[in-house]
This record gives structure tokens, sequence and C-alpha cells, in this order.
């Protein structure tokens, strides 16, 4: 697939990162009826046929109305303009202005690779095998694998990976979910070179728990929480509860444009399987909520790669670790059209 007219993302970014696999809707949210999204700036429908998720241009290739806009029946989208039909595979299967005549092969959908996995819809523009992050939990029949809604940010995917894998502002940014203005010394950690990126274990006093459930948190207690980066946009993260309590998290935004990320965040929980999901879902609003405040006031909008651009402080290894890796990519993360 080549580069969208009016790209946000320069050629050689878009190059490289339409290579990479997505998640472009949460499966579980995948109605009858196609749902339009975007990656990378390419306008997508997604919608089921017979059980699969099928991902395509969002575009009639008789004269080019958004798919999205239509309905499905019988596993099949039809376009509202003039009622064409097309098969999960993409063919047209029926032309009512004119039910004998010979359906041409260029009447076809442009269709994308879909896989299901982690309670996500993925797929590529440009990519082939999936490499997909590693998130073994969502697979583990001894965890609760919980999907929350989506969030959406009016900034770059860069800024919210980075904000992630950042120790240093629970203090401040999180005071609504689990950070604690009395504790925010962040210890000294490590980050370790992995094949598809880096892992950082961060040990500190600084509870999970929300201000409400605090005092389940025992006295002077450890919590360790392992980061995982996959180059270029995915990390997951390991909390370690108290006892063999664990909560995966996993980071997944998707690049709609330059500057708007959609946010998806799978956990995976092997304790309190039988409590509410929904206070789950409020519990990961509002922590990615409190994150999408401060990336949305960041400056500039786009992730620096220059390590001359900002300052830095020790507690930002990970992030100087990330902005290194995802430059020796080829990256620049600049977008193609700058702000006045």
């Amino acid at each position: 697939m080549n580069r969208p007219e009016s790209c946000t993302f320069l050629e050689e970014d878009w190059n490289i990162l339409s290579r990479g696999w997505y998640p472009v809707a949460v499966a579980g949210a995948l109605a009858d009826q196609p749902f339009a999204t975007r990656l990378l700036d390419v306008e997508l429908v997604v919608f089921r046929s017979g059980g699969k998720a099928v991902v395509a241009l969002d575009r009639c290739p008789h004269r080019g109305v958004q798919l999205s806009k239509g309905r499905v029946e019988e596993g099949e989208i039809i376009c509202l303009y003039h009622g064409l039909r097309f098969a999960s595979g993409g063919h047209c299967t029926a032309i009512p202005s004119d039910p004998t005549a010979l359906i041409p092969r260029s009447l076809a959908l442009t269709m994308l690779p879909s896989l299901e996995r982690f309670g996500l819809i993925w797929t590529t523009l440009n990519g082939e095998a999936p490499q997909l992050p590693e998130f073994e939990a969502g697979e583990d029949l001894e965890y609760q694998l919980i999907v929350p809604p989506v969030i959406d940010i009016s900034g770059s995917i860069g800024r919210q990976m980075e904000g992630f894998l950042d120790v240093a502002h629970f203090a401040w940014a999180h005071l609504g979910s689990f950070g604690d203005s009395s504790n925010p010394v962040v210890p000294s950690y490590k980050v370790e070179m992995t094949p598809r990126g880096f892992r950082a274990n961060y040990i500190s006093t600084v509870s999970n728990y929300p201000p409400a459930l605090q005092h389940l948190a025992p006295a002077d207690f450890l919590w360790s929480r392992v980061f995982d980066v996959f180059l270029p946009f995915a990390a997951r993260l390991v909390v370690h509860f108290p006892g063999p309590a664990r909560l995966w998290i996993l980071n997944v935004p998707s690049p709609m444009s330059a500057r708007q990320t959609r946010l998806f965040s799978p956990v995976a929980r092997n304790f309190d399987k039988d409590g509410p999901v929904e206070a789950v879902h409020d519990f990961n609003r509002t922590v990615f909520e409190e994150d999408k405040a401060m990336i949305e006031l960041q400056r500039p909008l786009d992730l620096p790669l220059d390590p001359s651009a900002e300052g830095h402080i020790p507690a930002d290894r990970s992030s100087i670790a990330y902005r290194r890796l995802l430059k020796q990519m080829g990256l620049t993360l600049r977008a193609a059209v700058q702000p006045c």
C-alpha cells in the first residue's frame, strides 16, 4: 500500500511504520455493523463476517463512498450509495441496478490481513508475518482477560509510549488513582536490552492499590513493576502484588495519525477474578485519563529523538533508551505538517 495523500507522517517514517501490526478495534465491541477507524492516516472499515473480523480500506471501489456508512447483511457489506455487496474476501457479489451484469474484477475491496488476539483486532498496512507484543497472561486460563474501552488522545504515539514507561510522574500525575505525593523518590533501576526492545524492573514502595484500598498494602512492601518494550509502539507491564497476585497490562497505542492516538489496554489478572469488571474499567480509565491530560499538554507535540532537545533526569533511564532505539530504527517521529 502506498502512503496516502495529505499524510501527517513523513515518508521515511510512514514506510517503516506501515510494516508494523497495530490494534484497530476491541473484538468484543465489534458489533454486526461496520466500524470506521484510521491507521497511519489510512481510512479503514472493520466488520464481522461469519464470526471472523474483516479489515479493508473504507472505500467502495465503484464510486469511493465510505463503506463504513453502509451495513452488513449475511456477512456481506453493502454500500449505501448504489447497494453493491461485497463478501468477506473482498469480491463484489451483486450489482442491484443490473443483476445480470458480469461483475468486473476491478469491483473488489482492498483487503488487509486481520488477526484476533488478546481481545483485540490487529492489522497491518504493509507487514507480513504477524509480530505482536508478548502477552502470555492474555491467553493463560489461570488469568482473567479484561479489555477496557479505548481512550483517544490528541497527542503523538511516541509521547504516549514514553508516558507509560515514566515512573517519576506517579506522585504527581496519578493522585486520583494510585499516586502518593508523599512518596515521590524514584529508586535507581536498570534498563536491559532485549531482542525486541528493552526491559526495566522498577522496584519501589509505591502501591498499585487505588486510594480506597491502600490499607491492603503491607507496610514497606516492595512493589516490582517489570516493563517490557516491543518496538516501536507496544509495552507490557507486570505488577507484582503481595503474594502470587499478578496484574499484566498491555499498552498498545495505535497511530491514527501523527498526532491522534487511540490507546488499547488489555489487562489480565490472576486474582479477584469474580470481582466486577466495571471496577477494572473505571480504574483503567482513571489512570490513562490522567496520562492523557499530561500528553496533551506536552510541547513539542512530537517526541524529540534528539537527546539535546529536552533535559533529562536520572529517573528517565527508560525514556532515554526508548528514544535511542527509535532513532536506531531510522525513525524521526516528526509530523509532516508542523503547527504554526
